[in-house]
């Protein structure tokens, strides 16, 4: 699983990265060192202009957990942060995103917990790693879905508050650093496949599936933090400090 990531990235930088030809500089995804569910993420994506009808490759921020249109209430997005990739193209919640709704979202790396069992002198906690490309100036772009959500108490759809856009994470077992540190991590898209998984008319869930690659190609590393990261309410880079 993947509940737990850094994104820090200027959205300037992100434009230039994936040639993103539409977004607005007024939204504002502040650089983020302990991300996590219901929070509002970077996302790269194709959508179609509402003026000229041109497919464009957006930035925008979503909402992390997926809200399937047909959901009675959002609040069921914070159990929808991850997919298996394994069952993403068959489950009723992500199987039309997965066709027709996909995204990226960059990261910096991840974090998974290890559990430390209690000795005579401490409790018994979870020690948290930070899983990121073995070389640090390489980020990764998370494969991910996105969907749309229609609140129905809001009159019209032109209301802004009518929408809630939301996104989830596709994982699969771990291999590498990530794998002595946990058995689910999260799967990114390779540089020179973002223009075939953003295309919405590209469709083929087996093509599709064969896009989703293990990040950095499995060349991660795994280094201890402080248990400051465990707590949602702590932010900033010192989070990525090894502890002493």
């Amino acid at each position: 699983m993947c509940g737990r990531y850094v994104s820090t990235r200027r959205p300037e930088d992100l434009v230039q990265q994936f040639r993103v030809t539409e977004w607005n500089p007024e939204a504002l995804v502040a650089p983020n060192w302990n991300v996590a569910p219901t929070d509002s993420v970077w996302s790269v994506l194709e959508g179609v202009d509402r003026e000229t009808g041109a497919l464009e490759r957006q930035l925008r921020p979503l909402r992390w957990g997926l809200v399937p249109s047909w959901a009675k209430d959002p609040a069921i997005g914070s159990k929808m942060i991850n997919a298996r990739m394994e069952t993403v193209h068959e489950k009723p919640a992500y199987r039309r995103a997965f066709t027709r709704r996909r995204c990226l979202l960059p990261a910096d790396g991840f974090y998974e917990w290890v559990p430390v069992p209690a000795t005579e002198d401490r409790k018994a906690y979870k020690q948290p790693y930070f899983i990121s490309p073995e070389q640090q100036d390489q980020g990764m772009a998370f494969a991910g879905l996105y969907e749309w959500w229609r609140d129905k108490e809001v009159a019209g759809d032109d209301d802004p508050g009518a929408w809630l856009a939301t996104c989830t994470i596709i994982t699969t077992d771990a291999t590498d650093a990530a794998g002595r540190v946990h058995p689910r991590m999260p799967l990114t898209i390779a540089a020179a496949d973002y223009d075939a998984w953003l295309d919405p008319e590209h469709q083929d869930p087996g093509e599709l599936r064969a896009l989703l690659t293990a990040p950095a190609d499995g060349h991660l590393a795994a280094r201890a933090v402080g248990t400051a990261v465990n707590s949602v309410r702590n932010n900033g880079p010192h989070l990525l400090d090894t502890p002493s």
